[in-house]
């Protein structure tokens, strides 16, 4: 069984590491090498990491003995995005924006583990829905989140770097 906790100011490089490495593996064929690395740079870096464990809003999870091999981050509240709020059904709700495994240890339950942990965590902040983007052309990612309980809901659009790219909006009752 893998282990899942909540982050800590200790994992921030781990974190920022593991986020570099998976990010880019979520990424459509079309996505450039230099755009992915501006997402990273602006979005999963040490710092940002650090105003993540810091917001009230957010919970970020790791799993993992050690180094982590995998994290989450759930960002309560409305939806900024309009798409989003018009296509999601359950209130309040609570947003799974990352979940990444090191894929080295796809394949092994710690995806599974992760969601788990996100939906308990999800239920002890009071939220009735979770929901998620997740990249058309991500087959693999798309296929866990079904097989997780979620469904498509909506369409929204996704910016990396200086290419806008086409996310499909799926929601879960908790």
């Amino acid at each position: 069984m893998t282990a899942v906790r909540a982050a800590e100011h200790s994992d921030l490089d781990a974190l920022a590491r593991l986020a570099a490495l998976t990010f880019p593996l979520a990424c459509p064929p079309g996505s450039t090498p230099a755009d992915q690395q501006e997402f990273i740079d602006t979005v999963l870096s040490v710092d940002r990491f650090a105003e993540y464990l810091a917001d009230p809003l957010r919970d970020v999870l790791v799993a993992g003995d050690g180094e982590p091999v995998g994290y989450t981050m759930l960002v309560a509240g409305e939806p900024a995005d309009e798409d989003v709020r018009a296509a999601l059904r359950l209130r309040p709700t609570i947003e799974l924006s990352k979940c990444y495994v090191h894929p080295a240890h796809h394949g092994a339950g710690v995806a599974h583990a992760l969601m788990d942990a996100s939906l308990d965590v999800a239920r002890a902040r009071g939220a009735r829905g979770m929901w998620l983007g997740v990249n058309q052309q991500n087959t693999r990612a798309q296929a866990f989140y079904l097989r997780s309980g979620f469904a498509v809901v909506g369409t929204k659009h996704f910016t990396v770097g200086t290419r806008v790219e086409d996310d499909y909006v799926l929601e879960r009752p908790l």
